[in-house]
């Protein structure tokens, strides 16, 4: 899949953060929320705290092509909060692709078959 289906609107991001479970870790928040839908829907919030509108931008690009490239690996029929944390503005790819995937397996949401870390 090319492209991910996201989260349009506060009330649907309001949904995942009051009914959905989460997990943290040093550069990323998780919330997850079951659906009946076949497919994930996916939304990223990236606060005015991690830092500029440039820096911003740059931490939500990483969270989105991190998503991307592991989407077959992760289960479907959930909606998927990601929030950025102040710390990962200064992250590189392979730090924020980690803090994804290890918040994917802390979700059970991660695919088994292939071991990434």
């Amino acid at each position: 899949m090319r492209h991910y289906i996201s989260l349009k609107n506060s009330k649907e991001f309001g949904n995942v953060y009051q009914c959905g479970r989460s997990f943290a870790n040093k550069y990323l928040v998780m919330y997850v929320l079951e659906k009946d839908d076949k497919k994930n829907r996916l939304g990223i919030s990236v606060s005015k705290k991690v830092g500029n509108s440039v820096v911003r931008h740059r931490v939500t690009r990483l969270i989105r092509e991190s998503y991307r490239l592991h989407q077959t690996e992760i289960k479907t029929g959930y909606d998927l909060v990601i929030v950025a944390r102040v710390n990962s503005r200064h992250c590189n790819y392979w730090e924020v692709e980690s803090a994804l995937l290890h918040l994917l397996r802390l979700h059970h949401l991660k695919l088994s078959g292939k071991e990434d870390d």
